[in-house]
């Protein structure tokens, strides 16, 4: 499940929970913001996304910004030492 929102020149991508699908190339190819799950650092879980799935397609995906959010006690405990933003709840984003 994902979202595309093209608007005022800019693109907000959006997945909810889903495990890696070729889909999700299109859905946040070249947008402003891609906003993705990346509910574990690389352990598949059923119906959701790891990160190691998610940096394997970011070439192809090539979002201008990337915001991860909905993850899990794994994601937390490795907030300071990841590459990507993370999203925390009240965050207010520009695009």
């Amino acid at each position: 499940l994902g979202y595309r929102i093209e608007a005022e020149e800019r693109i907000i991508a959006y997945t909810a929970d889903t495990e890696w699908t070729e889909t999700l190339i299109s859905l946040g190819r070249d947008a402003d913001l891609f906003i993705a799950e990346a509910y574990t650092f690389d352990r598949p879980v059923k119906n959701h996304l790891s990160l190691k799935a998610l940096e394997a397609r970011l070439a192809d995906i090539r979002p201008k910004r990337l915001i991860l959010t909905h993850m899990s006690d794994d994601m937390l405990g490795r907030l300071g030492s990841l590459a990507h933003e993370t999203a925390s709840d009240g965050l207010v984003v520009s695009v």
